[in-house]
């Protein structure tokens, strides 16, 4: 049986299924606390099991620090906006899997190296606006890993 709240994701997923998804932590909270306009084709393809979110609990962890800055917590203040409601949203849409290995391509930003790993052990499209991600496409795409700064459907 599937751990609650992780149901969609099959245990094997072919390498050539673009649907699986990293999603750094920006991406993450423009998804889940800033609910961007910009996500939503995201979150219904998220919500539908039409895509499918690969994460690792270093990833959580850094997303649950995240949400304690000030400047993000202070958006959580709406009604229906709560630190826990949100962490369960993150596992509800997510999959938690084993960290991986650290691969041979290395980014600028040592904080963003996970997201990276997590997709090349994968095969899984990254979705990231962070510059330093943004500029190892090329790289990684020879690692079959498509590197985007929005979902769409590849």
């Amino acid at each position: 049986m599937a751990p609650v709240g992780q149901p969609r994701v099959p245990d094997v997923v072919p390498a050539t299924v673009r649907d699986i998804l990293v999603l750094d932590t920006n991406v993450v909270l423009d998804l889940l606390v800033f609910e961007d306009a910009a996500t939503a084709r995201l979150m219904q393809a998220l919500d539908s099991g039409a895509a499918h979110w690969l994460a690792t609990s270093a990833m959580r962890k850094e997303f649950e620090k995240v949400l304690a800055y000030p400047r993000i917590a202070a958006r959580l203040q709406p009604p229906g906006k709560s630190h826990g409601d949100i962490l369960s949203r993150f596992d509800r849409l997510s999959r938690l899997v084993a960290e991986p290995p650290i691969v041979a391509v290395h980014c600028s930003d040592p904080d963003d190296q996970m997201f990276i790993d997590l997709s090349v052990a994968h095969q899984a499209c990254l979705l990231s606006k962070d510059d330093a991600v943004l500029r190892l496409r090329k790289r990684l795409a020879a690692l079959d890993v498509v590197v985007q700064n929005a979902w769409r459907k590849p």
